[in-house]
């Protein structure tokens, strides 16, 4: 299991589009990958889920992933959250 704290730094946080962005990403691996912020996990797979954390800007999330690919699953998901889902700061 990895597990990597991330800031969440796109300007509107966990929206829909982001958390479209994560789950199309999370279902490319075969581990796991769970986002953990206020004591809620959510499955990386889950865009409901997902946008339920609720994670605005600046938030904290803990990625965990746990699998046969978790290490390419961490590097690719810590990449996506780290450049704001790829939208306009």
């Amino acid at each position: 299991m990895q597990t990597c704290n991330v800031a969440i730094i796109n300007r509107f946080g966990l929206h829909a589009r982001a958390a479209a962005k994560v789950v199309r990403l999370a279902s490319q691996f075969r581990c796991s990958v769970s986002l953990v912020f206020n004591g809620r996990r959510a499955s990386a797979r889950s865009m409901l889920a997902v946008m339920m954390l609720a994670a605005s800007m600046g938030s904290v999330v803990r990625l965990e992933t746990s699998g046969p690919d978790e290490a390419a699953a961490m590097t690719a998901m810590v990449n996506l959250i780290g450049k704001g889902f790829g939208e306009q700061r």
